[in-house]
């Protein structure tokens, strides 16, 4: 895809409280890791 704003839908109704990590990981090349805390 080009460059620019992107989203992505995350269904997160299954998951309890807690911290979760992700990674998003773009054309081979760009890779981050990062935090995401889901409160209930």
């Amino acid at each position: 895809e080009n460059a620019g704003l992107h989203t992505v839908k995350f269904d997160a109704s299954n998951l309890a409280s807690g911290t979760y990590f992700f990674r998003i990981i773009a054309g081979g090349e760009y890779q981050k890791t990062m935090k995401m805390i889901l409160l209930r």
